[in-house]
This record gives structure tokens, sequence and C-alpha cells, in this order.
């Protein structure tokens, strides 16, 4: 059945958010909502979205998975060959979107790019599912691939080459780390008066935040 999009629309009335609800630190203000996304039970409360783009400012975006708060940068892994990769490599500046609609909220968080140590990046492969770990190895992120069977073939491959011993860290497999310079906290409001807060990052240490009309 064909549907006019123009006409979807749901008010949002679930709560509002005040400055002095929010604070004065936009990393304590993170967790808090992502603790009550993981406490209501929303699928991969840690999913968020990636946006890179190259040197000539082409963008892209894709959905990763937040896997720790390392000093109050956002860290995530992926394989430096893949599309995001190289163009961090290019281009170490990136934003991430959480969006948790069931709470009627929205996060977006821009910055600069980091490698994470090797020790860091080897001791979260350890604590992936070994199955994650071998298809790490079955897949060349980003490249193209003649079909499926091949994809399958290269992952009994990687079961046999570590067969009866440990997994390990594939080159060019890492994590990166997003320092955030601006965060943006919004939640859904009715009659689309949205409550939106940006804290942006003093050169001196510290935060500013003010309140953006949505």
């Amino acid at each position: 059945m064909d549907r006019d999009l123009a006409d979807l629309r749901r008010e949002y009335r679930a709560r509002g958010l005040s400055e002095s609800d929010a604070g004065d630190d936009p990393l304590r203000l993170f967790r808090a909502w992502l603790d009550d996304a993981i406490e209501a039970g929303l699928p991969e409360p840690n999913a968020m979205v990636l946006a890179t783009a190259t040197p000539d400012g082409r963008p892209a975006a894709r959905a990763v998975l937040l896997k720790s708060l390392d000093d109050g940068a956002f860290v995530f892994f992926t394989h430096q060959a893949s599309r995001k990769g190289r163009e961090l490599a290019a281009n170490p500046c990136a934003a991430l979107c959480f969006v948790w609609l069931e709470l009627e909220r929205q996060i977006r968080v821009e910055g600069r790019v980091e490698g994470v140590p090797e020790a860091a990046a080897d001791a979260y492969f350890t604590r992936r599912p070994r199955a994650s770990q071998l298809g790490a190895w079955a897949s060349a992120q980003s490249e193209t691939v003649p079909s499926r069977d091949e994809l399958e073939r290269a992952l009994e491959a990687a079961s046999a080459r570590f067969a009866g011993r440990e997994v390990s860290r594939p080159p060019g497999w890492r994590g990166y780390r997003l320092r955030p310079e601006v965060l943006e906290f919004w939640q859904g409001r009715p009659s689309r008066l949205h409550d939106r807060l940006l804290f942006t990052r003093r050169a001196e240490g510290g935060w500013d935040r003010v309140r953006l009309a949505p």
C-alpha cells in the first residue's frame, strides 16, 4: 500500500530537558541517558550512526556500536582498510548520532578521532565471541566479493587456521576513539518545540552550554 510519508507524525510528550536537569557535564548526562536506554530494554542501545568524510567533503554514514567510554572518549572498532577507516585516516574528524525513539531522545557528538593503543585493541578483541573473531579474518571489509559462498569459504579457512588455538587480532583490525568537542542533547516535546541543549568544549577545559531553537 502506498503511504504519504508527509502524513506520518507523532506527538512527543514523554518528558522535557531543562538546564538544571542537564547539568554542566555532558558526558555525565550522556551516561545517564545511555543507562536509561539500557534499563528500558531498547534493542542495541549502544548503536550509533558514525559519519565520516573524505578530504574533499564527500560524507558517508553507517551504524556501528559504541564499545566503551574511555577517558571521556567514544570508542568503537573496525578495520582500518574499510571505507570508514580510510576516511578517518585521511580526515580524522567525525560525528556520531544516537537515536532512542522509544525515549524520544537523540544525542549528536562531533570531534576528532584517534587510534586506541594496540594493547587496548588486543584486549577488546579477546573478549569478542570466537565466531566474530573468525569473521574478522574472513572478511576484507568494504572490498567487493564475488558471492556469499566466497565469504563462507573464507570463514571455513579461518576456522581451520585457528583450530584448537586462540584467534589472534587480524592486522589492520583496530579501535578508534572520538574525543568529543560538541554534544547536543535533543528531547522531543509537544508542538515540535523540542528541547535542544548544545555543549561545546572550551579550549581551557570545561563546557559551554546553550539552548537551541528546535
